[in-house]
């Protein structure tokens, strides 16, 4: 089964490619990755999929359903890019290789017995989608969800941190900055006065907590005693009970902030919160086996990791992997060298190649019965 899925794979190499290279080339901010959305839908929906766009009321994400009976596991694909850089982080691959394994998989579908769902799922730079499509339950009938990220290694599991994103708002009191500044509450030093508070806490905070922030509106002009300021800050730590209590921290230094300058501050999410990445570690070792299995024999088994991304979400609803296949070496992501390497002839390849594990590893779950459960009893008793 695995050989007539990578043939078909293989024969669809021209279309994978095409896809990358129109993603990578257009490259469309989170929750506005309307060309992406409908490339990807529009191509499942032409193979038989039934496709449902706009779930969970995110305008560009779509489910797209093929098969009936047995196990139902979900491809994921991610299509948006960066501020400025593009497909700096890949996700363009990321989209491209998981529509190579819903191809290479569609037609055996019915002989192996099974169901395959592809998410799209949009925003994972800033609003979380896959977040909000866990939510809304779209992943209540899931078995199993994968995805791959290209990297600079090869890496089948990583961990990442829980994250929070908190927007805080000072308020004070206007007045003119040479005539009468007594008379004005200067909101910027509260924000000021908070990310001072952040830095004195920062020599308490446990290893794999970090904390970094920017000001987002410190006034309009030097004459002007700022009567609001903000400031903007991704919290994250290793796992969910940490973060709470970070956050309480940071709630408790804006407070102080506030009362220091005479200002009120008031908080808010500005983003979905992400959970920390379960990898299933049965599911990523087929994974590894599968790529052996195609050649690639450098592979490390664990590393961890100090970002966050919303499939960490998707782990802790369902067995899940997001493992890591090289594109260049020497090369960091949200960089130039990386958008170029997601539309190099290597990041195609490498697209490809992460089609066929994915597709591989979704063979061996519907057809290795004593496989799929112990993925199953992995998840339930971590």
């Amino acid at each position: 089964m695995k050989a007539k899925v990578s043939q078909k794979i293989i024969a669809e190499k021209d279309l994978i490619y095409k896809i990358a290279l129109d993603i990578g080339e257009n490259p469309e901010l989170g929750l506005a990755e309307f060309k992406a959305s409908a490339l990807l839908s529009d191509t499942l929906q032409d193979i038989g999929f039934e496709v449902e766009r706009g779930v969970g009321g995110l305008k560009t994400a779509f489910r797209a359903s093929l098969g009936t009976g047995g196990p139902n596991i979900a491809v994921l694909l991610e299509y948006d890019a960066l501020p400025d850089l593009g497909h700096a982080c890949g996700h363009n691959l990321i989209a491209a290789g998981g529509l190579g394994a819903a191809l290479g998989l569609a037609p055996f579908l019915a002989e192996m017995g099974g169901q395959l769902t592809v998410l799209g799922t949009p925003a994972e730079e800033t609003a979380g989608g896959k977040a909000v499509l866990v939510e809304q339950g779209l992943f209540h009938s899931i078995a199993a969800a994968m995805m791959w990220h290209p990297s600079c290694e090869n890496l089948l599991m990583s961990t990442s941190t829980a994250l929070d994103a908190y927007e805080f708002t000072f308020l004070g009191r206007a007045a003119h900055a040479a005539d009468s500044p007594w008379a004005g509450i200067n909101a910027l030093d509260g924000v000021i006065q908070l990310f001072n508070g952040v830095n004195a806490l920062r020599e308490h905070l446990a290893d794999g907590v970090r904390i970094h922030g920017i000001i987002t509106d410190g006034g309009k002009t030097p004459n002007i005693v700022p009567a609001a300021a903000k400031a903007r800050f991704y919290l994250r730590a290793p796992g969910r009970r940490d973060l709470d209590e970070v956050v309480e921290k940071v709630k408790a230094a804006a407070q102080g902030a506030a009362l220091i300058s005479g200002t009120q501050v008031e908080w808010r999410k500005f983003e979905n919160s992400n959970d920390n990445l379960k990898p299933n570690r049965a599911l990523a070792l087929a994974f590894g086996a599968n790529l052996e299995r195609l050649g690639v024999l450098e592979i490390e088994e664990f590393a961890p990791g100090s970002g966050s991304s919303d499939m960490g979400n998707v782990s802790q609803v369902v067995p899940a992997i997001h493992p890591y296949l090289s594109i260049g070496e020497d090369l960091t992501a949200h960089t130039a060298a990386f958008a170029r390497a997601s539309i190099s002839k290597r990041g195609l390849e490498v697209a490809l190649l992460a089609a066929q594990a994915l597709a591989y590893t979704a063979v061996d779950l519907y057809t290795n019965d004593e496989f799929f459960q112990a993925v199953q009893k992995e998840f339930e008793t971590r």
